[in-house]
């Protein structure tokens, strides 16, 4: 929700998802935190994750393998890794080219290289996307939480001003698959004031804490009690339940505070000294970042940073794999390590978790795990001429990476193995979507049987309670 997103009613009814729909049919939540004794002690009060939308190659970023340099009649079945690996600021850790920046922080981090996804039927992007965000495969009876909201809940906001969870660089307008998306940034059962804050531009994120350019506050301010108004009164929120109408209501409040905070200065961009902004500026991603960095100064709770999902586009590399990850790398590598380096300085690295991940990898020849082949999507010729088919680009479920940064996660670290030959796929320490979810809400203080009942039915924050937390990557 924008602050000056404020659509008139035909629009409103117009857009209400399936997922808000069903969010509003469900009664008031009651909230459990698990098993007695079950709550652990909390090593981090933030996460920002950092979301590689479109399915990153793990041996092409932080698991790099046996390096194949393009040549023309190269057979497809020798290439691993279309870039060497290189040194990082820990002994016993390399990985890909390109990623130099990150490699010099790698001692503040712990690198997991054992991530493994769910079998879900035929391999689609917004299906995995939706697992990873909420902990739960598709597709459900119930409006199942995003992360950022289960964490916004059980924890409330930092800074009352401030949304506990905010959601950078994701646009909807002309994706294909922008219904998909929504399904699962949201809230669901949890009421609308735990949903995403979105800033889909970062260079216009201060235009989401201000009334519409032309508009005084005053109209501003009788346009948003008419809206609010309108609210109440819908077909839709009449069909809602009491607490769901409510928690619509005290979200667009919670928004509205804004306007009169000094907080919503972390917004605005222009603020921020030029040589700061100039190692962040590689685009929007890298925008997203410094933007992060300031709301976790002012105390945001849940921030999501991402690349964009976009079919066909960024890590979603179904051609031209190489060299498109050399333009990804460059959009992500000086950001993030000055994003580490910043929070450090300032005193936040310990207590701010930051979480780098992505709903699957990629692999040259196999599609799906080995195991459990999955149709190909791709084509990919037994021999390599042109460079455009030298890279990964058919989605690869058996193993993945995830970087850690701070927020009580060891520094220095590697946990997991690959295979160093195709299929390069977890053989171990594997961990599921599931106990990832457990980990990182473990280090917040928060249960992996943390729980809401909706309708006397339980709903958990790791699939059905049952998540168990990876305690060797934390400190």
């Amino acid at each position: 929700m924008f602050i000056n997103d404020l659509p008139n009613r035909r629009d409103f009814l117009k857009t209400a998802s399936a997922a808000t729909l069903a969010a509003l049919a469900a009664g008031e939540p009651t909230f459990s935190a698990g098993a007695q004794g079950d709550t652990p002690t909390a090593k981090a009060d933030a996460v920002i994750v950092l979301w590689m939308g479109g399915g990153m190659a793990h041996t092409e970023t932080f698991d790099p393998k046996r390096y194949t340099p393009f040549r023309k009649g190269l057979p497809a079945n020798e290439v691993l890794s279309t870039f060497p690996a290189i040194d990082t600021a820990v002994d016993d850790i390399k990985i890909s080219e390109g990623l130099e920046n990150i490699a010099s922080v790698m001692d503040r981090g712990t690198l997991l290289r054992s991530h493994y996804l769910a079998d879900l039927g035929k391999i689609l992007h917004s299906r995995h996307q939706y697992h990873w965000h909420t902990g739960y495969e598709p597709p459900l009876t119930v409006a199942a939480p995003h992360i950022g909201a289960w964490i916004a809940s059980a924890l409330g906001p930092k800074n009352p001003a401030v949304p506990a969870f905010i959601d950078i660089g994701q646009r909807y307008e002309g994706n294909g698959e922008a219904e998909e998306l929504k399904a699962f940034q949201t809230a669901g059962i949890l009421g609308s004031e735990f949903g995403p804050f979105r800033v889909p531009e970062p260079t216009q994120a201060i235009e989401t804490v201000r009334p519409p350019a032309g508009m005084s506050i005053k109209r501003f301010r009788n346009r948003y009690q008419t809206y609010r108004k309108m609210l109440e009164q819908s077909p839709v929120a009449r069909h809602g339940s009491d607490y769901q109408r409510e928690s619509l209501l005290r979200s667009l409040d919670n928004a509205y505070k804004l306007l009169d905070s000094p907080a919503a200065q972390a917004f605005d961009l222009s603020l921020e000294p030029k040589e700061t902004y100039a190692r962040y500026n590689t685009g929007r991603f890298g925008l997203g970042c410094l933007l992060a960095r300031r709301l976790i100064e002012q105390g945001a709770r849940f921030i999501e940073v991402t690349t964009e999902y976009i079919p066909f586009f960024g890590w979603d590399t179904h051609d031209n794999g190489h060299t498109r990850l050399v333009d990804m790398k460059k959009s992500i590598d000086a950001p993030i390590a000055q994003l580490v380096q910043d929070l450090e300085q300032r005193g936040l690295l310990d207590s701010t978790l930051i979480v780098l991940a992505s709903e699957f990898s990629r692999d040259m020849l196999v599609e799906g795990k080995p195991d459990k082949p999955v149709g190909g999507q791709v084509a990919q010729p037994d021999t390599i001429e042109e460079l455009k088919f030298y890279g990964m680009h058919r989605h690869f479920t058996g193993a993945s990476s995830v970087l850690m940064f701070g927020g009580g996660v060891k520094q220095g670290f590697l946990y997991g193995k690959t295979a160093d030959e195709r299929p390069c796929t977890t053989i171990e320490n594997p961990v599921s979507v599931t106990d990832l979810h457990a980990t990182i809400y473990r280090a917040l203080g928060i249960s992996p049987q943390h729980k809401a009942t909706v309708e006397q039915r339980p709903f958990f924050v790791t699939k059905d309670g049952h998540g168990q937390p990876v305690t060797d990557l934390l400190g």
